[in-house]
């Protein structure tokens, strides 16, 4: 593998689900998170865990995409951006936009891994999302530590 690509994909993995020096990764910070956990606003009008989780979830899609030039349409959820919370705020929903963000890592991750040609912007786009996922995960263990 290009060299350059394996520290691409240790960032990547750093970022998401792999240990890292700085702490809680994305995945990291989401462990232990319940549905009342997830859906807690630290004011109105500001957002949840739930609603970055799903962030998070469509920006891997957005950047893989742009990586693999794919047609808009596929995300799993209508709209972009920020996704309200289900109206029916279980575990089990609460379980199912995790899984969400996973599948969509994975998938993120193996087009990286598939990336052929790296020009400065697709390496630009790629630590991008590695730096979206730590920022969120910042956010995350904000947002845990905040609720009364």
């Amino acid at each position: 593998m290009n060299p350059e690509l394996a520290l691409l994909l240790e960032s990547i993995d750093e970022a998401f689900d792999r240990k890292s020096w700085h702490g809680p990764n994305l995945r990291g910070a989401l462990r232990g998170v319940t549905c009342t956990t997830a859906q807690w606003r630290p004011a109105p009008g500001r957002h949840s865990i739930w609603e970055l989780t799903l962030h998070c979830a469509y920006w891997k899609y957005v950047g893989r995409r742009r990586l693999t030039g794919e047609k808009r349409g596929s995300f799993p959820l209508q709209g972009s951006n920020f996704f309200p919370i289900p109206e029916e705020s279980t575990e089990a929903a609460w379980k199912h936009s995790v899984n969400l963000l996973v599948a969509q890592h994975q998938d993120w991750r193996a087009a990286v891994t598939r990336a052929t040609r790296l020009d400065a912007r697709k390496i630009h786009l790629i630590r991008g999302v590695a730096a979206h996922d730590l920022y969120h995960a910042g956010q995350i263990q904000l947002l845990k530590r905040m609720q009364p």
